[in-house]
């Protein structure tokens, strides 16, 4: 059987690539091979540049509303048949079946709740000095938009990046990542079934250094928006700098998560292992360390560590009530590795886990690690697998303090029936948001940033919708005379 080949979509075809070169997509669940993508040249990126410049002329006169529509569509067709969605991200992304479900049904909701967007997004009516004048901000859309998408969620991130530019009024060009791009070339049928005008929606593959950075440093990219590593973000800024071109940045996480004396541990011990061992542990907004009061730490690690042995690990698509799935790839395999056994060379204690699972595919046992340090690099560098530190704490106060010990501040929590506590928390914890007696997973309706070095803008909700728009001020003066 020959192995399937996917192809690009620019300015409303699909394309091959002229660079002769393809890339190999890999299921992490078995090794086997999916198909391959083209692995395009700085040109190929360039002429779906051009094409989604040239589209936005007209794409912009479009009426806010009708712009939407086109959104409904694509949700509408989700829901059809959302089937081989859900099996591709089992398979081409190692998810389990009922996360797999629900990423594909955010996804069409999210389409809904961004071309709702059509209708509601707005501008203001500023107050003058002046007699006679009317003074109004208008929201404009900033152009051509570059979509750099992660692997880890990478159905959803497709909405993420597509709905709120389109419907302001953008085009854009997406990037999917190399590890998961056949779904998304996948989903360019859909813009193309949906009649979504040539050149609105491109979406071209290719390895991060060259299709990644053109993306970056051209000059007719209005915004470049990634979601992915520290590293990368750094090296996005620094080449839209070159033409002071703005960026959307959602970066590492290193999540923090509070536990205190007066928490239900029960609630706290299900919310922490949904938070950090959702998606195999590869989750930016994850719970990725925790401190746990000392008076009930040997209880709440009782708790913990019987939860987290009985957590399944194995092949998603052959067992579709498997717990936990692979990692993406073997190099990410590697990396986590690495890290549990230079945190088990700075004195850290592996309480479960530990290990990488033989066989096939590139799994990682559920691993708890207790022993670590604050200075440790099991706390200060974020472990993107499915791997949980956890110390202890006195005052909440030394809790908050060891929270904000981190370069990073996207997402946080804690646990607690005091609302003094909670507030506490809420104010002192640097992070873009903090989660008070739940699981980490963001409302589509809110507001999803980071602070430090997760981050500059943010999704979602309407303050992510205008992360999308650039202001336009309009001073009108009025003569009375002329009425």
């Amino acid at each position: 059987m020959a192995t399937p080949y996917y192809k690009m979509y620019i300015n409303g075809k699909f394309v091959d690539t002229d660079s002769g070169k393809n890339i190999t997509v890999i299921s992490p669940n078995d090794e086997s091979v999916l198909g391959t993508v083209p692995s395009a040249t700085v040109e190929e990126t360039r002429e779906a540049i051009d094409a989604a410049t040239e589209a936005e002329k007209t794409w912009h006169r479009v009426p806010a509303p009708t712009r939407g529509m086109y959104l409904h569509k694509l949700a509408e067709e989700i829901r059809k048949d959302p089937e081989p969605w859900i099996k591709n991200l089992q398979v081409e992304q190692g998810k389990i079946r009922s996360l797999a479900e629900t990423e594909v049904n955010f996804t069409a909701d999210y389409f809904d709740y961004m071309a709702a967007a059509g209708r509601t997004y707005k501008g203001e009516v500023i107050q003058s000095d002046n007699k006679d004048e009317t003074i109004l901000l208008k929201r404009m859309p900033i152009g051509v938009i570059a979509g750099i998408l992660p692997w880890n969620f990478p159905f959803f991130l497709i909405a993420r990046k597509m709905g709120p530019a389109l419907v302001t009024g953008n085009t854009i060009v997406l990037k999917p990542s190399s590890d998961t791009p056949i779904g998304a070339l996948e989903f360019a049928k859909l813009c193309d079934k949906v009649g979504i005008p040539a050149g609105v929606v491109n979406f071209v593959t290719g390895p991060g250094s060259v299709v990644g950075n053109e993306l970056s440093k051209n000059p007719k990219i209005g915004m470049a928006s990634l979601t992915g590593s520290v590293g990368a973000g750094k090296r996005i800024m620094s080449a839209a700098a070159e033409h002071v071109g703005e960026v959307s940045l959602e970066l590492g996480g290193n999540a923090p998560a509070v536990v205190c004396d007066d928490a239900d541990l029960d609630e706290a011990v299900t919310d922490i292992i949904n938070s950090r061992f959702d998606n195999n542990g590869e989750l930016c907004n994850n719970v990725q360390r925790v401190y746990v009061q000392e008076n009930v730490a040997d209880e709440f690690m009782k708790k913990l560590t019987a939860a987290v042995k009985k957590i399944t690990v194995g092949d998603t698509v052959k067992n579709p009530k498997i717990g936990m799935g692979p990692l993406i790839n073997k190099g990410a395999l590697e990396k986590v590795d690495s890290q549990v056994k230079q945190a088990v060379k700075e004195g850290a204690k592996v309480v479960t886990g530990g290990k990488p699972v033989d066989g096939k595919g590139f799994f990682y046992e559920p691993t708890i690690l207790t022993n670590v340090k604050q200075d440790g690099s099991a706390i200060q560098d974020e472990i993107f697998g499915p791997v949980l530190p956890v110390m202890t704490f006195k005052t909440l106060k030394e809790a908050v303090d060891m929270c904000n010990d981190s370069t990073m501040g996207l997402t946080s929590g804690i646990f607690t029936k005091s609302l003094d506590r909670a507030a506490y928390a809420i104010n002192e914890i640097q992070a873009g948001e903090t989660y008070v007696n739940r699981n980490y997973f963001e409302a589509m309706q809110g507001y999803h940033a980071g602070v430090k070095e997760s981050g500059i803008g943010g999704s979602d909700g309407m303050h992510g919708i205008l992360e999308c728009t650039d202001t336009k001020v309009v001073y009108i003066q009025r003569h009375p005379d002329n009425i």
